[in-house]
């Protein structure tokens, strides 16, 4: 009888998938090694613009309309972090199908914070670690009338070895090590902060850019004349900053990939010298991205551009099958926990998901016609968003502003809006009803009840088309 193959989930906060394609300046050395032996997905996005709703779709393959979290699970109010416990999960199956289950780093996931409900042995989240004292060296400060300042940047004169990252990584290898010494096979989530802001770099790791010139992204000094208004009401966060602070900004965010990058070289050579690495999948991806300067912002949110949702996708297949294997199907982050559940050959999750399997791209499924689908409740302020990508055409739909559409076969920096063109009218209505098959599909009423005669902000409505003869709800008197 084989042995059951281990899992390591591999999942940064905040990470651009641009950032970490081999021909980026940002030095993540031992990542480009491992995707060597891996399977590259070169469209892959998140479910949500933020962290837990994009968290929790990972490990129930739902959307977040279905799991509950809409928001982070530390909003105000709780209504919008309203997880449901009880829906099945990746680390559940794992755990029954007789995995030992660990989990270091941060959770965001739910609440409670209590993750041996969900399935884990052992556990150590941003609830339980240690306090890291770090001395500061540089940063830069955000400074807002009214509201407190803030470091979004900065660099400590302490190593690698005092930070939260080294920390957990050293804590899952000492896990790997008692599971494997045991026979046992073993699923091991590393989740780390980075490079979430403040970009906070050990200075050692910080010199490493200091002789490689840092440019602005090519969107950067775009007015966002043709997007949505509270997308230039967002610019004027960060307009105070000068081009060289900005350009800091991006020094040490690359700075903290090569922090984690730092991490995976440590755990590569350590499965290897434990002789795992050949047994054991490994899945590097991200929550969600960071903007990291383009259209003259920073961080996450309510902005829809790809720095945000496209994000990195590399799966080392067990016995390095597929090396080398570039896929260019669509994929989300929903889609995680059906695919490795099937690479593993374990039961899938036990109740209706969002996602599916991912495996049949690796066996030679076409992909061109697969579709990718998101969705945005606000951070904190409510702006509801419904974003769809089909054949390199993106459609967000927002109903606090006009849409937005773009062909990123030929504008992949969203630089020209062309929903407003009456030559993409055509264009615009089939990605919406695109985006309406994917609200029918999955029960998102919050769009398929807005029936209203004050709510009709679509180029169409949902029962155009394909979706002509969904609902009874529709036929409600509102």
């Amino acid at each position: 009888m084989n042995r059951k193959k281990n899992v390591i989930v591999l999942l940064c906060d905040q990470l651009q998938k641009r950032v970490t394609d081999p021909d980026h300046i940002c030095i993540m050395e031992n990542l480009s090694r491992l995707r060597e032996d891996s399977v590259s997905f070169t469209q892959a996005h998140a479910a949500n613009a933020i962290c837990s709703p994009s968290r929790a779709s990972l490990m129930t393959g739902k959307l977040p309309h279905n799991h509950g979290m809409v928001d982070c699970a530390h909003t105000v109010p709780a209504f919008r972090a309203d997880y449901d416990s009880s829906l099945d999960t990746l680390s559940r199956r794992l755990k029954a199908a007789d995995y030992r289950t660990a989990y270091y780093g941060k959770w965001h996931v739910e609440r409670t914070y209590d993750l041996g409900q969900y399935g884990f042995d052992e556990y150590e989240t941003e609830m339980d670690l240690p306090v890291f004292h770090l001395t500061p060296v540089s940063k830069v400060v955000i400074r807002t009338e009214g509201y407190r300042d803030k470091t979004i940047c900065g660099t400590f004169s302490e190593d690698q070895k005092s930070t939260e990252e080294y920390y957990i990584y050293s804590k899952a290898m000492d896990f790997m090590k008692k599971a494997g010494a045991e026979g046992q096979p073993f699923c091991t989530f590393i989740s780390t902060y980075a490079p979430h802001d403040p970009y906070a770099v050990p200075e050692e790791i910080y010199k490493k850019y200091h002789d490689i010139p840092i440019e602005l992204p090519l969107s950067f000094g775009e007015d966002m004349g043709d997007k949505p208004s509270v997308y230039r009401r967002l610019q004027s966060v960060w307009k105070e900053l000068s081009r060289e602070e900005c350009k800091e900004i991006l020094r040490c965010y690359y700075s903290y990939c090569t922090l984690v990058d730092l991490q995976i070289g440590r755990l590569v050579e350590f499965l290897k010298r434990e002789r795992l690495y050949d047994d054991t999948l490994i899945v590097f991806t991200a929550d969600h991205g960071d903007l990291m300067g383009a259209h003259g912002l920073f961080c996450k949110g309510v902005p829809a551009f790809e720095e945000t949702y496209s994000i990195p996708l590399i799966m080392k297949l067990p016995g390095q099958e597929k090396a080398g294997f570039v896929c260019s199907a669509y994929a989300n982050t929903y889609d995680l926990a059906p695919t490795i559940l099937e690479l593993l050959d374990c039961e899938p999750l036990q109740n209706p998901i969002d996602g599916t399997s991912l495996v049949s791209y690796l066996e030679g499924e076409d992909p061109k016609d697969s579709i990718c689908f998101a969705e945005f409740e606000g951070q904190r302020y409510a702006y509801t968003q419904r974003i769809v990508w089909s054949r390199g055409w993106k459609y967000v739909f927002n109903t606090f502003d006009y849409d937005e559409l773009y062909d990123l076969n030929r504008d992949p920096h969203e630089t020209e809006n062309l929903a407003a063109l009456s030559e993409y009218e055509d264009k615009k209505k089939e990605m919406a009803a695109l985006m309406w098959e994917w609200i029918l599909k999955t029960g998102d009423d919050t769009l398929t009840d807005a029936q209203y005669v004050m709510l009709r902000f679509a180029p169409q409505g949902p029962n155009t088309q394909k979706s002509k003869a969904s609902f009874a709800v529709f036929n409600k008197p509102f």
